[in-house]
């Protein structure tokens, strides 16, 4: 009878797909790839007079009521508005609302530089007025930020930190002496910006008298030489890239105060060779925090600093035996009352909250557990409640919680941490977006079971107000196609590790056939490709591929996050070792089960996860049949300073940790069919790597395919780049998989 009832299942479920179709690549990537974007809401500014907020349209900046939902104003429409003393009009693409909310700063014409910096012109609109006025008639910015109290904008200019007095007009350089390749004023250099996320490198002080920045001397930096194939010559690109155990950038901060036109450097102690990777400002306005790390990144130090005479004092220290990661101690926020603040640390082992004084004297640990903290997004000083995103529930999930901190002083030595209430009721990933007063907040939501949904919700019960995104159109149509929801798993490795992972299987999977397997990896520190969310990287490909009869699934080896410090730093030092063991137990495991085809197991990772294919189509080529290694890192000897450092010191101090698992050094280990392919614009991970690599199989007689993108950079992007990409790595699967 049981098997009768499959049978019916079978065919049934056989029918059902038989009347849909499949996704095809021109859908995700081609002339028809907005077929299954999912829309969401962006550009949202919670407005500080209450009950409103402002959101970014199609060529407007619209202001709508909290309660009722309704566009009460249209701030700014580019459709009517034109420029002071002419009669251009604008196209906005982005935008800033003023502190005393009277004023917009519109971006327009935007150029990308690096992965977070660009420049732009930027206009000035007043909402009383109705003018629109140009920022600079000098040429693009970057940066551009409103003072405190809205009468004045700096921004960054070739390297050179300036102000503008918007009644006056009047723009006076803050700095003279920026120049490409050397010096650079209020903006991070290429490495810090990339991993320590620092685009811009300047902050006004609360009271908007003095601007902190940083000034970064790149002389003593090597350049890296890229060159861009257009016209008859090529052109070289020449920009500052530290590699691991090379010369970094020396860092300066300075504060500029507008009362004098002075400019004083802040005492951030002897060592010339450290990182400065966070400055901001207290409560008072003569008190800049800064934060100061070695170059190895086993310490983070706490400073406070006199912003009039330049004297420090340190206030706290944070030491490991692995790491310090900046991740994990980049929640500090100074509370109102000026006599204390939180700062997250994984001294327990996770991530977690603490309350300091000011003087840095600890006054209790706010919360508690075998979890994480994810995201601390603020307190709400007037009732004691804190706010942030955990992994409470499940390491491949994110959930917004409350708790009350308010304790009696006198009895913190007997203080219990109050119990969190959890806020999101929806599974899977929820990002929350929270109004300064702390009454309402924005909550996208997204498993791997349903489309993203974005909720308006009011605090701190939770309440919903209303829901603003149900993507109902993107469910809708993705009915009409074969697709199947991602399946988690876990299983533990001979060494007795419980790794996470999930699998996307046919439609119409047949028990009783062996199916080919591609493994995706990525599997880098800190990272995760396994997590419950709808919008996880390639999905849509994934379904292509599923579809076509293969089996996808992806393993989060040890070194990545969310499962506390000692699981992460695990691959300190021997980068690549142990996440390759991981993964060639992954094959190991799905060779077992009863549907898969042991023989047929491939890989494919971009970055990082091109790295660990390229390991494990070597050192454990063995078990893998086909590989794709896209923009891979083929040795760390070749990657920056700040993050190959992190995790491996400098090589100067542990060559082996750099050969002992390069791909280089493996070469000749080849045995699958590997396709290689690399941008020779890519100014993240370089295109040398991949020469290198090509060098070495050649040497070592093996054979491989090769193909790459001219000019284009690490994330293979521009016209129809990405549509080719994935026709050619289909293509590749089809025929050796």
């Amino acid at each position: 009878m049981k098997k009768t009832l499959f049978i019916l299942f079978l065919l049934t479920t056989t029918l059902v797909h038989a009347q849909q179709r499949a996704i095809t690549l021109e859908e995700i990537y081609g002339t028809k790839a907005n077929t299954f974007t999912a829309k969401t809401v962006t550009g949202v500014n919670w407005m500080k007079q209450g009950g409103f907020y402002t959101s970014l349209q199609p060529g407007q900046v619209v202001k709508y009521s909290i309660a009722t939902g309704e566009a009460v104003e249209t701030l700014f429409d580019q459709s009517t508005a034109t420029v002071a003393a002419g009669s251009d009009k604008i196209t906005i693409e982005g935008y800033q609302l003023s502190p005393d909310e009277r004023k917009l700063l519109l971006t327009t014409e935007e150029e990308p530089i690096y992965r977070r910096s660009s420049k732009a012109e930027y206009y000035v609109y007043d909402l009383a007025a109705k003018s629109l006025v140009k920022l600079s008639k000098n040429g693009k910015q970057q940066f551009a930020t409103f003072s405190p109290d809205g009468t004045k904008v700096a921004f960054v200019r070739e390297n050179n930190l300036y102000l503008t007095d918007l009644a006056t007009q009047t723009e006076t350089a803050v700095t003279t002496d920026g120049k490409f390749n050397d010096i650079i004023n209020g903006a991070g250099d290429w490495v810090y910006e990339e991993e320590f996320s620092l685009s811009q490198a300047f902050a006004w002080s609360p009271d908007g008298q003095r601007i902190a920045f940083w000034r970064f001397d790149e002389s003593a930096v090597t350049e890296y030489n890229m060159q861009m194939w257009k016209g008859l010559y090529p052109q070289d690109y020449k920009f500052k890239y530290p590699k691991a155990g090379e010369a970094n950038a020396m860092v300066q901060i300075l504060v500029y105060a507008l009362a004098n036109q002075k400019t004083t450097k802040m005492d951030i102690g002897p060592e010339a060779d450290q990182y400065i990777p966070r400055i901001e400002w207290t409560k008072n306005p003569n008190l800049l925090s800064i934060r100061r790390m070695n170059r190895l990144q086993n310490r983070l130090d706490l400073l406070h600093a006199n912003a009039t005479t330049g004297q420090t004092t340190l206030i706290l220290t944070e030491e490991s035996d692995t790491y310090v990661d900046l991740i994990f101690t980049d929640d500090l926020t100074y509370l109102a009352n000026g006599e204390e603040f939180i700062f997250s640390s994984e001294r327990s082992g996770f991530k977690h909250l603490y309350l300091y004084n000011m003087d840095g004297t600890l006054d209790r640990q706010l919360t508690s557990g075998g979890w994480e903290v994810a995201e601390f997004l603020g307190i709400d000083e007037a009732t004691q409640t804190i706010y942030y995103t955990s992994t409470d529930v499940s390491p491949l999930e994110r959930h917004l919680y409350r708790q009350d901190i308010s304790a009696p002083k006198r009895r913190r030595r007997r203080y219990q941490a109050p119990v969190p209430v959890r806020m999101s009721d929806k599974r899977g990933i929820n990002r929350i977006l929270l109004s300064p007063d702390y009454k309402y907040y924005l909550e996208y939501n997204s498993s791997a079971q349903s489309v993203p949904t974005v909720t308006l919700r009011q605090a701190p019960a939770a309440t919903v107000v209303r829901t603003l995104e149900t993507n109902q159109d993107l469910f809708r149509k993705l009915a009409e196609y074969r697709t199947v929801k991602p399946e988690f798993f876990q299983f533990t490795t001979s060494e007795s590790v419980s790794l996470n992972g999930w699998m996307i299987k046919p439609a119409t999977l047949d028990p009783n056939k062996k199916y080919p397997v591609l493994m995706f990896v990525y599997g880098g520190p800190g990272s995760q490709t396994v997590v419950d969310s709808w919008e996880s990287r390639d999905y849509l490909w994934h379904q292509t591929l599923a579809d076509k009869g293969y089996i996808i699934v992806s393993i989060d080896n040890r070194g990545t996050g969310a499962r506390g410090k000692e699981f992460r730093t695990a691959t300190y030092a021997q980068l690549g070792k142990l996440e390759t063991q991981d993964q060639i137990e992954g094959a190991k495991y799905l060779g077992t089960l009863p549907y898969v085809d042991k023989d047929r197991i491939g890989i494919w990772g971009w970055s990082y996860g091109g790295y660990m294919t390229s390991l494990c189509m070597t050192v454990g080529a063995d078990y893998f049949k086909a590989g794709i290694a896209v923009a891979p890192v083929t040795t760390w000897r070749f990657y920056d300073t700040i993050y190959t450092e992190r995790y491996l010191k400098r090589p100067q101090d542990n060559p082996s940790g750099y050969d002992d698992n390069s791909p280089l050094t493996h070469a000749a280990q080849l045995k699958g069919k590997f396709l290689l392919i690399h941008g020779t614009g890519d100014d993240n991970v370089h295109f040398q790597n991949s020469v290198e690599f090509v060098n070495a199989l050649v040497e070592a007689n093996r054979e491989f395919e090769t193909f790459y993108y001219p000019n284009r950079a690490h994330a293979l992007r521009g016209g129809n780049t990405r549509y080719h990409l994935y026709r050619m790595m289909t293509k590749f699967l089809d025929e050796n998989l």
